[in-house]
């Protein structure tokens, strides 16, 4: 059931991530979920490396450190993505 919630905790960090940054994100949605997922991974390590990781009520610091490295992986990502990609569309012009 684990990894049910961190697609779906995946897809709303990779989405808020997206909206976040300026500009067009060209990745597909499936790769800004997989992005949301290491960026939320990457939050919790950095919230369990500074220690607070689980706090009495909601962990809000560790949330922020989770959609920081969403935005930090989509952002990343996609200028990875439009590397490898390429610009297609002057290709065939």
């Amino acid at each position: 059931m684990h990894w049910l919630w961190a697609i779906i905790v995946g897809l709303v960090l990779g989405l808020i991530a997206r909206a976040i940054l300026p500009g067009k994100q060209h990745q597909p949605i499936w790769l800004t979920v997989i992005f949301g997922i290491i960026g939320g991974i990457l939050g919790n390590a950095v919230a369990t490396w500074i220690g607070v990781h689980d706090t009495k009520g909601i962990d809000w610091i560790r949330h922020l450190l989770q959609l920081a490295g969403a935005v930090l992986i989509v952002g990343l990502g996609d200028m990875v993505y439009m590397a490898l990609r390429g610009d297609r569309r002057r290709e065939t012009t």
